[in-house]
């Protein structure tokens, strides 16, 4: 799941089910498109949220997310999970 605050920042998670979700990928710019390019030839679902992104941005990349992100970052995940339809 990828979290797109504006076409110069982007930030990308990955959940198994273990612990919390972690920042895999972030950047500005063209690495921000190149994620954002990425995540759509993959199909996975992408939210625009500027200060969740902004958050995330800080955080080291295989970092998991910090509890005061949790509700924030779950709805993303519940977002992406009916998108797919991985929710069911």
């Amino acid at each position: 799941m990828s979290e797109r605050a504006n076409s110069s920042l982007a930030v990308a998670l990955h959940y198994n089910g273990n612990g919390a979700p972690r920042v895999v990928a972030k950047g500005g710019g063209a690495v921000a498109d190149r994620i954002i390019e990425t995540a759509r030839e993959h199909k996975v679902p992408l939210q625009e949220d500027g200060a969740l992104a902004a958050s995330l941005s800080r955080l080291d990349l295989g970092t998991e997310v910090p509890r005061e992100l949790y509700v924030a970052v779950a709805h993303v995940l519940a977002f992406a999970w009916a998108v797919t339809g991985k929710g069911k």
